[in-house]
């Protein structure tokens, strides 16, 4: 039996999702921990793209999929992904997809303010994708939020919007200078996704503890990457939740011995969304290359990505943070036709060469890389499913990680579709 944690190691948008998706096959459930929608795992199963943003990957793979208690959910938007895979022949119903009755409401004051809030810091803004995560959060934290388990009790959710919305309107209109919000029109929406969501929502912390007891296998999902952590990333340029394996034991209400394996997707470069310091971002002709060829815009916002070469100091960090079994590379063909590779393996920082990752933002925006340069490879791999078959300077691209990282590499992904993959050890 075993039981395994997907992380991201970088910035996210390292392709969780694929990776989810390839050993979904091999757990009986998959439950998605943390995050919100403003998350995207882009899949494609036999040519076919599919997108989620709230419903676990493993759905493709007609698994049991549960959104644990730590996931904030926008209801419109779980809908509204329900109707879309419905729509492309994928069954989603409530015994297929369960939400945990302790998971968060996304409300409409939520993402206005979220909106509101970034446009009123003009220079210094975060670059959030405005979705209301972060202010779901804060209401969590501050113990004003509306869980599932409100959101269907009608007069109890009525009294409790009472007493929120007073507080919610006098910032908008107030401090933001916005327009309030009506209870009356929040009240007619979310009653009407109450009544069509009440079937999904369940204890999943009884039933994952259950199925782990009756010896099935499951899958936790994260969403983003160890360094949009909330606490271990790089504040505050960071989601607003924790990203790191530990959180997949408090975000769907398991205990930590349960936890077998925990698999870090790496991407064979690094890329990132939105603002903060990247030490390894490329503002050349080789970034454009990457950009392209990888087609790295945001599953969820459809930004365009910056990109740089592969970091193992923000590596080895994500590592020790998330106590690493195994290493996931993804999209290593899209190095393919560069000539020369680079791995950053410190940082010069005031004259000397670190090898963590500095806590302060001004501090790591001032580190610059230091280089490791490997030949690249001109031939495409995307049809190789054998280590043995891949060409010398890709190998040896990949034992640099490992050694440099000290984790093994699992799994090799050479392409976008599930089948392009090659699996050295499957953690199941």
């Amino acid at each position: 039996m075993a039981n395994i944690v997907i992380v991201g190691t970088q910035w996210g948008d390292e392709g969780k999702g694929k990776i989810v998706d390839l050993l979904a096959e091999y757990a009986d459930i998959v439950v998605r921990f943390q995050g919100g929608n403003n998350a995207g795992h882009t899949m494609v199963v036999n040519g076919e793209k599919f997108i989620s943003h709230l419903v676990p990957s493993g759905i493709l793979q007609k698994k049991l999929c549960v959104i644990g208690n730590g996931v904030v959910v926008d209801p419109q938007v779980l809908l509204e992904e329900i109707d879309y895979l419905e729509s492309r022949g994928v069954s989603v119903g409530p015994d297929n997809l369960m939400v945990c009755e302790k998971a968060h409401v996304i409300m409409p004051y939520h993402k206005k303010i979220d909106v509101c809030m970034e446009n009123k810091k003009g220079d210094c803004k975060i670059g959030t994708t405005g979705r209301g995560i972060g202010p779901c959060y804060d209401d969590k934290v501050s113990r004003r939020g509306i869980r599932f388990v409100e959101l269907v009790d009608p007069d109890l959710l009525k009294e409790k919007l009472s007493v929120i919305l007073e507080e919610k309107n006098f910032i908008l209109e107030k401090y933001l200078s916005c327009e309030a919000i009506s209870s009356e029109n929040i009240l007619n929406e979310f009653n009407s996704y109450a009544k069509r969501l009440a079937p999904f929502i369940k204890n999943v912390s009884v039933i994952i503890n259950n199925a782990i007891r009756d010896g099935k296998q499951v899958l936790f999902e994260g969403a983003q990457g160890t360094h949009l952590d909330v606490d271990h990333g790089t504040y505050p340029y960071v989601t607003s939740s924790n990203t790191v394996s530990g959180n997949a034991c408090c975000g769907s209400g398991v205990g930590p011995k349960v936890i077998t394996g925990i698999i870090g997707i790496v991407k064979a470069y690094t890329t990132r969304v939105g603002e903060g310091p990247f030490p390894t971002e490329l503002f050349d002709e080789t970034g454009e290359y990457i950009q392209k060829k990888g087609a790295e815009f945001g599953a969820t916002t459809g930004r365009k990505r910056r990109c740089g070469w592969l970091d193992t100091v923000l590596l080895t960090n994500a590592a020790r943070l998330n106590s690493l079994t195994g290493l996931a590379i993804t999209k290593l063909d899209v190095l393919g036709g560069l000539e020369t590779l680079k791995i950053c393996t410190g940082y010069e920082y005031k004259g000397k060469i670190i090898t963590e990752v500095p806590a302060g933002i001004k501090a790591l925006a001032a580190c610059k890389p230091v280089y490791e340069e490997m030949p690249g490879w001109k031939e495409d791999i995307s049809d190789i499913r054998s280590f043995k078959d891949l060409p010398d300077t890709t190998r040896n691209y990949l034992k640099m990680i490992e050694k440099l990282v000290d984790i093994p590499i699992d799994i090799i992904s050479v392409g976008p579709g599930r089948n392009e993959t090659i699996v050295l050890k499957n953690p199941f």
